[in-house]
This record gives structure tokens, sequence and C-alpha cells, in this order.
């Protein structure tokens, strides 16, 4: 009986997954699993990962998913005491999921477990956990000041400032690419809700768990790489579909009365972006400036597309 059940949901990033396999088979001890799940992949992830690890297990899908139901569907295929989520853009440095793994056996209350991401040139990744939405941080994006105070607590709180994830801690939502949990308490919560497409689906259940008790933790002693969207490259599509999902998260965890005022904010933020980036762009004759401001506009313009959320 493995101790861990290892997940990797991997699409058109056959590269890193062979990676990301590699470093699982070579720095973890305790009595683990690993099950891949390819979500029709086109690049040959599939056949190249059978070929390369022929003893792990492959499910070779001729759909995709997406990320939630992926999980899902993998999830109910494994026997661990614990399910690991676990990018395909990652690698296991120093024995992080053993480490991941006693950090759990040490703090059982948390009931959910996260580790630090780093960049692939080793300098902090800060998307390892973030902080919950709120009227304020969605102000604060709104107006813009979580850009100019990227270290502010007060005014970038989802990204928790300036904190370094160079301590133990308390803290809302932990990332799915390096997601640990129990499997009975995955199996209580329903696992991902599978309207969330693609990004929220780790908020969404980490909030619903912490209403029934669960306290998330993270700590830095497991660390992996993330390098971070190699399956989503296109600013423009990958902002739209976090919109969708940040919009289903206030309608479905904010206070009733707060959810008006918190939709209308957050489609603020893609109309005030525009707005900045346009004004730079012209004063500062910067391509970066005219990438960044034809992104949100592309946003804006499919408002229409998002403003409903993925409900």
């Amino acid at each position: 009986m493995p101790v861990v059940s290892i997940i990797v949901v991997s699409y058109n990033t056959r590269d890193m997954t062979l990676a990301c396999i590699r470093s699982v088979l070579d720095q973890t001890t305790c009595p683990f699993d690993l099950l891949v799940y390819d979500n029709a992949s086109q690049d040959g992830s599939a056949d190249a990962i059978a070929e390369a690890f022929p003893d792990v297990r492959l499910i070779a899908d001729d759909t995709n998913h997406g990320f939630a139901k992926a999980n899902n569907i993998a999830a109910q295929l494994v026997t661990g005491e614990y399910l690991l989520l676990l990018n395909p853009d990652t690698i296991v440095l120093d024995g992080a999921i053993d480490a991941l793994v006693s950090f759990a056996r040490a703090r059982p209350e948390a009931r959910i477990w996260g580790g630090r991401t780093l960049y692939g040139d080793r300098s902090l990744n800060p998307t390892n956990c973030w902080g919950r939405m709120s009227l304020w941080s969605v102000t604060t994006q709104a107006l813009g000041l979580s850009s100019l105070f990227r270290r502010s607590a007060l005014f970038n709180p989802e990204a928790y400032g300036g904190w370094k994830r160079d301590s133990e801690r308390e803290i809302d939502i932990v990332s799915g690419c390096f997601f640990l949990i129990k499997r009975d308490f995955w199996n209580t919560l329903g696992g991902f809700d599978p309207a969330f497409t693609m990004y929220g689906e780790e908020a969404d259940l980490c909030l619903r768990a912490r209403a029934m008790g669960a306290r998330p933790r993270m700590t830095p002693d497991a660390e992996i790489v993330h390098y971070v969207g190699a399956s989503s490259k296109v600013r423009a599509a990958k902002l739209v579909m976090l919109l969708k999902a940040k919009t289903t998260l206030i309608r479905r965890h904010f206070p009733r009365w707060q959810r008006p005022a918190g939709t209308i904010l957050l489609a603020s933020w893609p109309l005030s972006r525009m707005l900045a980036t346009g004004v730079l762009a012209r004063l500062l004759r910067s391509q970066r400036w005219r990438d960044a401001h034809n992104a949100w506009r592309d946003v804006w313009q499919q408002r229409g597309n998002w403003r409903g959320g993925y409900e």
C-alpha cells in the first residue's frame, strides 16, 4: 500500500513531463505510486512517457478533460493514504515529496499541505500559495495598488505581500502544482469541482475545506521547481480563463451582499489595465507595454466570455 499516490496530469509538455517523472523517481523514497494522466496531448507525450518509463502507470486519454476533471478521474484509480497533485512542469528537489509527507504527519490538523516553489533559475516563485479573495483584494487589483505595492501585505493581500515563503505558515490556498491532501478527505470534499475548466479549482476546494475545519499550511522544507504556464502560453487566453475562475469564486464564496460589488470591481481590473498600459505604451514607446496593452485590450473585448464565470 503506497503512503502517497502522485498524480501528474500532462498536456503538451512532453519534455517537461519526462523530467518531472525522472525527478520523482530519483528523489522519493517513501512508498508511493505514480499515475500520469495525459490529457490528449498532440506532442507525442504519451508515447515518449511509455517508452522512457515503461513501469510508470500511464493513462493516455483521447479527450482533453481539463485539469480539474482529469485529476478527479485519476484520484479514483489510486490507493495511497495521501494524494499529491504535481504539475508536469515541475522538478522535485532534495526529497521534497518525502519532506512534504513528513510535514503532513507533523501537522495533521492542516488537512491540506504545500511546499515552496522556485523558478528554473532557483529564484522564488511565489505562486505556491495565496490568500483568499476579498472585497478589499479585488479593490486593490482594480486600482492597481497590488501592482504598485507588490511587497505590501496590505495592498497585495492575495500574494501575502513580500513574504518569501521561507517560514512555515497557515495559508488560505495551496497551489494545485504541489498539493498534498489525505485521500479520504479529498473524497469527502468530492475532489475538484469540474466547473473550473482551468484555474480556480484548488482555491474552491481549499475554501470548501476551510469551511469544514481545515487549516492549510505550507513548509519551506519541501521545495520544487515550477516553471509556470507551460500549457497556457497565450497571455490573453490565460487571463480570460483566470477572470472566469475569479468571477465564479466570488459568486460562490463571497458573502451574498458583497457579490455584486465584487464582480463589478473584478471587471474593472482588465479595464484599468488596458487604459494604464495604453498610456504607458504611448509615453514610453515600448514594445513591452504595447504587447501588454494589446493583451489587456483583447481580454476586455472578450468580457462577454468571462463576466458570467464558469457557471
